[in-house]
């Protein structure tokens, strides 16, 4: 059964899906919805067919990107190839119908609306794309669109929490060497490691952008095998094979 999760925050057609309800198997069970592994490619279709059918989207208007960590966004006028997405990791619109799609495996998936302009947004934040400021990136192309900071909502949908998120000082310091974030670093279980808040850290840089509604969904990625996929739970059993779920928002 496909049961995405929503944010009251937003208006449009959304979901942040999980990995349940799709047709992938062995380690890409089962709503596997990248390219980018090793994956049937049929199944994946499928899986994304599922996605944007369950929010009443044509799944050829199902728009992905090839995610790079960077900043870039880019506007969404009119489908282009599946699997084909222009190398970027946020996109804008204001095409009724066209679905914007991010992939994630303990990122965040941050999407966006201001319903009376009719814009929305989709970004990918990981912490170099967060640093590097995709979320302000997306909130500026959303503005350029004709939509009003203040009305803008966000929401930070499932991804790694703090308490799965360990990072080395190296990160820390790359952090705060650009951002003020001292308080989004809890000390570790030992010396020199730190545990990273990214959605606190994701929602931070929304409100001094200017957003009023910003949501963030509780859910860790990382700790909850079940419903998600995880790059850094793959990491620490060894490595391997691995599946990504989607959140989309259509207009």
């Amino acid at each position: 059964m496909i049961d995405p999760l929503r944010s009251e925050a937003l208006a449009p057609r959304h979901g942040f899906f999980t990995r349940q309800g799709g047709v992938s198997t062995g380690p890409y069970a089962s709503l596997n919805c990248s390219f980018s592994g090793r994956d049937d490619r049929k199944a994946v279709l499928e899986n994304r067919t599922r996605a944007a059918r369950t929010l009443s989207a044509s799944p050829e208007a199902l728009l992905g990107l090839t995610q790079v960590h960077g900043a870039k966004v880019v506007e969404a006028v009119q489908p282009w190839a599946i699997g084909r997405g222009p190398h970027a990791d946020a996109l804008v619109t204001k095409q009724p119908g066209l679905a914007l799609g991010i992939i994630t495996a303990d990122c965040a998936p941050v999407l966006f609306a201001d319903s009376k302009a009719g814009v929305i947004g989709a970004a990918h934040a990981g912490w170099r794309g967060a640093l590097a400021g995709v979320l302000e990136a997306t909130v500026a192309a959303m503005l350029d669109l004709g939509a009003e900071v203040t009305r803008i909502a966000a929401a930070i949908g499932p991804c790694i929490r703090q308490a799965s998120y360990e990072v080395g000082s190296d990160l820390r310091q790359t952090v705060l060497s650009r951002s003020p974030a001292e308080f989004f670093f809890a000390p570790g279980a030992s010396p020199g490691r730190w545990q990273f808040d990214l959605p606190g850290y994701c929602a931070a840089r929304l409100d001094a952008a200017g957003l009023r509604v910003v949501d963030v969904l509780e859910a860790d990625t990382a700790a909850d095998e079940a419903r998600f996929f995880s790059y850094r739970r793959r990491t620490l059993a060894g490595g391997g094979p691995l599946g990504h779920q989607v959140s989309i928002i259509v207009l």
